[in-house]
């Protein structure tokens, strides 16, 4: 549904142009579903394509806030949604479909938001001739640093830094990324750039090139248009008026050091982290790909890219049918409530009635930071006398209205508004406590209370545009205190600290003032039926303490054990009733004695650690995050095949969990994805075959752990009729030569 519409200010393309690549200069950029044939179904746990479908950067271009937003920046400014597609859907900007600015013309592929092969593109800005790199002597061997200046050189203007959205993505279609001994079938270039923050500053430094940056000479700055129709003076960020300065925070924090910060909560694999990709792509061990032979890691980087958004991947499928993996966004809302409860420390001293509650800043930037609009902090205070009934609260939010009490107590935030200029140009007024939601207008700051980082200084933040406003902070202070003075007759009380996505006001708003399509009613239709975006507790301190957990978790049961090879044995056991607070399970070994053979976290587990014509006796135990552990479970024995004994005939691998389960769609054209389950790690190479019995389309043989797999066929150019397809696993073993072939008809018109 469209409408016609005038902006309220002026403004032409020309005015948001930015340096760096530009419209036709990148090449095409492949569809991430090419990336997935080696770099996902293999390990959820670790594996990128898994793990980036789940991650907001993969749903930017698909994300219902993006387009209501975007609706109403256009409205105010002529074409400023072309600032936006850039970051969002950086495929539909860098291939020309970033025209019309309210992003009609997007396609399936640029939806795929910001997507692998836009990242691994990415070179540094640097000039001619300059080599960024000097010491690091692969990135001049690797052959890196000649292809980058080949490419730099046919830019005709090359970006100052890295930020706002000025990318330089080389047209040449390999592959960039940080490791010197990787190994693929794709031409590669090693990639120092893929290793630094600078990296992701590209899109997390926002300022809007609109507005100039004007002193009246005692350092009291104001923001104002630039002339009509002409880019900005300079392509400094910290010229225009900030926006966003996640990546700004972190360079001036202490994060930004060769050592970094003791942070083992965000850091996987490692105990410091210094730069983004320590926390939001954080080291975990395994493989990149699903090669045969591929090395294992303890440095991988999961491509999860977790941020805190935990509600807009509930409504995301509703925009978007059929285009998302539920169980990817599914786990990657888990993964940002998690990041969320690693955010912060709360602290709390004295004595009732009067305490102090202190939020300790735990991330590399401000918290929160990023997006203004609707994204908030704050703290709640339940009070409760001595019949255990609630007496009083500061802080209060109501689930069903969506309305926080804010009057009591400490929000948070960050409020951007416009100056009496621009609300004469456009007409607009700001709200009644100065702030604006009109983000594409507001070239003033009026509040900004949000806790800085370790290593803050008052002076390095205003040299990033980024100081408090309207409150203070003391150098070196990465932590805020607020006192409270509890009711009468409060014998204990709570204190939670809440973080919210967007606040009921900002999606209010952009419902009222979209005038231009449905949007902004759709999003509110969607925020109204999936929760409101509910706050998701990040930290919480009880005057009673912990309760303390000495209850043991029941004893597990129904252990089995099956040795299909003369070098494995699976077991699998039924969960303990009190699962509830069971977090993983030993396994013993009687040979081993009683050191368990391995923890895990899941009721199966594959011991490798056996030879053939052997028994082995196993048991388990339950154990709770209080640590207390239950019983032994009852013993369960087994023994190992001998030589040969591993090869079983095919009808018993499919037995054992081989099969193709789903072609969808069926009849097709020209695509279709096949689903399948793998009993055992696996080589598997999916063939169409004619009724000729002839090989008409073969996929890469791929290696899949046991489990569901899917693969996408493409049959383009095939003629019209019956084929089938073929499915050949070989267990990848060396005792284990027999292969399981499986046959299914398709249909394709």
């Amino acid at each position: 549904l469209s409408f016609a519409y005038t902006a309220l200010v002026d403004t032409t393309l020309n005015d948001f142009f930015l340096p760096g690549s530009q419209p036709g200069q990148s090449g095409q950029l492949e569809t991430p579903d090419k990336c997935d044939n080696c770099h996902g179904g293999y390990d959820t746990a670790v594996e990128p394509a898994f793990n980036w479908r789940g991650s907001m950067m993969a749903q930017a271009a698909r994300d219902p806030f993006f387009y209501a937003c975007m609706t109403v920046a256009n409205q105010d400014a002529e074409f400023a949604g072309d600032l936006c597609i850039r970051c969002h859907s950086p495929a539909g900007w860098l291939e020309g479909r970033s025209i019309p600015t309210d992003g009609s013309a997007l396609n399936a592929n640029d939806r795929e938001g910001v997507q692998c092969d836009f990242c691994h593109k990415l070179v540094k800005p640097t000039e001619i001739g300059v080599n960024p790199y000097p010491t690091d002597g692969a990135y001049t061997t690797s052959g890196t640093y000649d292809q980058d200046q080949s490419y730099l050189a046919t830019l005709s203007q090359i970006p100052p830094t890295s930020g706002n959205g000025m990318y330089i993505a080389d047209a040449n279609n390999a592959k960039r990324g940080p490791f010197t001994d990787a190994a693929a079938r794709h031409k590669m270039y090693y990639s120092p750039l893929h290793k630094e923050a600078a990296l992701c500053g590209t899109c997390h430094d926002v300022s809007n090139p609109a507005y100039v940056k004007n002193d009246e000479g005692n350092g009291n700055y104001f923001y104002t248009l630039n002339d009509l129709d002409a880019p900005s003076p300079s392509f400094d960020p910290y010229s225009m008026f900030p926006v966003e300065r996640t990546y700004s925070e972190w360079m001036n924090s202490a994060f930004n050091t060769p050592g970094g910060v003791y942070a083992p909560r965000f850091g996987g694999n490692k105990d410091y982290v210094s730069t983004c990709q320590d926390c939001h792509m954080r080291d975990v061990t395994g493989a990149g790909c699903n090669k045969r032979g591929v090395a294992v890691r303890d440095d991988l980087p999961l491509h999860d890219m977790t941020g805190g958004n935990t509600w807009v991947p509930d409504i995301i499928p509703i925009f978007f049918p059929g285009e998302t993996d539920p169980a990817a966004l599914s786990a990657g809302k888990e993964r940002a409530a998690t990041m969320l409860q690693r955010a912060s420390t709360l602290e709390v001293s004295g004595s009732i009635p009067s305490i102090n509650v202190r939020v300790i800043n735990e991330t590399g930037h401000k918290l929160p930071s990023g997006y203004p609009e609707g994204r908030r902090i704050w703290l709640n205070v339940r009070c409760y006398d001595a019949g255990d009934q609630l007496i009083g609260e500061f802080g209060a939010y109501d689930y069903n209205s969506a309305t926080l009490t804010k009057t009591d107590t400490k929000v948070y935030e960050i409020k951007l508004g416009m100056s009496p200029e621009i609300e004469t140009a456009s007409g607009l007024a700001n709200l009644a406590d100065g702030s604006s939601f009109h983000f594409v207008l507001n070239n003033r700051v009026i509040k900004d209370n949000r806790i800085p980082p370790r290593g803050f200084t008052n002076d390095a933040f205003r040299g990033i545009q980024s100081p408090p406003v309207g409150y203070s902070y003391a150098d070196g202070e990465h932590w805020d205190d607020t006192p409270f003075t509890l009711p009468t007759g409060t014998s204990n009380y709570e204190v939670n600290l809440y973080y919210q996505t967007t606040s009921k006001d900002y999606v209010e708003f952009l419902r009222d003032e979209n005038r231009t399509n449905d949007y902004g009613t759709l999003l509110h239709d969607a925020w109204t039926s999936s929760g409101k975006s509910a706050p998701v507790l990040m930290a919480t301190y009880s005057s009673r303490g912990p309760v303390a957990d000495t209850e043991a978790p029941t004893t597990p049961s129904g252990l089995t054990a099956e040795a299909p090879k003369f070098n494995l044995v699976n077991l699998s056991w039924s969960p303990s009733t009190d699962n509830v607070g069971v977090v993983g399970y030993y396994v013993y070994r009687t040979d081993i004695g009683t050191t368990p053979i391995a923890t895990v976290s899941t009721t199966t587990y594959s011991d490798g650690g056996v030879v053939q014509s052997t028994t082995y006796s196993y048991s388990v135990r339950a154990f709770d995050e209080a640590g207390n552990s239950s019983g032994l479970s009852s013993t369960v024995t087994v023994t190992t095949p001998g030589k040969g004994g591993g090869k079983r005939p095919m009808s018993l691998m499919t037995d054992h969990g081989n099969s193709i389960s789903g072609l969808n769609p069926n009849p097709f054209n020209p695509t279709t994805t096949l689903s399948y389950q793998v009993a055992v790690l696996s080589e598997v190479t999916v063939d169409v075959v004619n009724t000729s019995g002839r090989i008409v389309r073969r996929l890469n043989p791929v290696i899949r752990n046991a489990g569901e797999h899917r693969e996408r066929i493409d049959a383009s150019g095939l003629a019209s009729g019956i084929y089938f397809i073929r499915l050949t696993m070989v267990p990848l073993d060396a005792q284990q030569k027999a292969s399981l072939v499986i046959t299914k008809g398709i249909l394709l018109k």
